[in-house]
């Protein structure tokens, strides 16, 4: 409930009183648990979102040194989470993009840095032999690969009222992420 809270108001706007009415329990009970706001982002970070990293860390890791498959089961991986956590891609938006948001500091220090650095070492792999554009930024690929699969989530809204796009699922998105990854716009200079 706290989850789904914060990702429409904001962590900050969000105050325990409301959070425990949603969840139909006291206060006093919340802040028995976790003492202080604070605490329970503490707690939601520790409890929903490093789990969230740890099992797209296992998908990379599971995938071995390919790049090509480490980047198809990272994307299908995170697209699977980002659909049964609904609330994932506002949270993203208001509170680690946003100055100033309260999981930035706690993404940086607890959440990304392990998918990040793995990410890292297998484009810097794949660039050193030779099978990768030597142009693309290994720091930069997990920032694009959350771009393409992050913000067309939060952006649904506004994507599905300018298109009819009741037929584009979140595997039309995965295979149009892969698609841009993979194989790019292959664009000609034809006229």
């Amino acid at each position: 409930m706290a989850l789904k809270l914060f990702s429409e108001q904001g962590i900050a706007a969000t105050p325990l009183s409301l959070i425990a009415r949603r969840a139909r329990v006291t206060p006093a009970l919340l802040h028995y648990y976790f003492g202080s706001k604070d605490k329970l982002v503490d707690a939601l970070v520790e409890e929903r979102l490093q789990p969230l990293s740890a099992a797209l860390g296992r998908r990379l890791a599971e995938a071995g040194p390919n790049l090509r498959g480490a980047l198809e089961a990272f994307v299908g991986a995170l697209l699977e989470l980002l659909s049964a956590n609904p609330w994932f891609p506002q949270l993203w938006l208001r509170e680690v993009l946003n100055e100033g948001g309260q999981l930035r500091q706690r993404l940086i220090e607890r959440v990304a840095p392990p998918v990040a650095h793995r990410v890292r070492e297998l484009v810097q792999r794949a660039q050193a032999e030779g099978r990768m554009n030597p142009d693309i930024e290994p720091r930069l690929l997990l920032v694009s690969l959350i771009g393409l699969t992050v913000f067309p989530l939060a952006a649904q809204p506004i994507w599905r009222a300018i298109f009819p796009s009741d037929d584009l699922t979140t595997d039309s998105l995965r295979r149009h992420v892969l698609a841009l990854l993979l194989r790019g716009l292959e664009l000609t200079d034809a006229h």
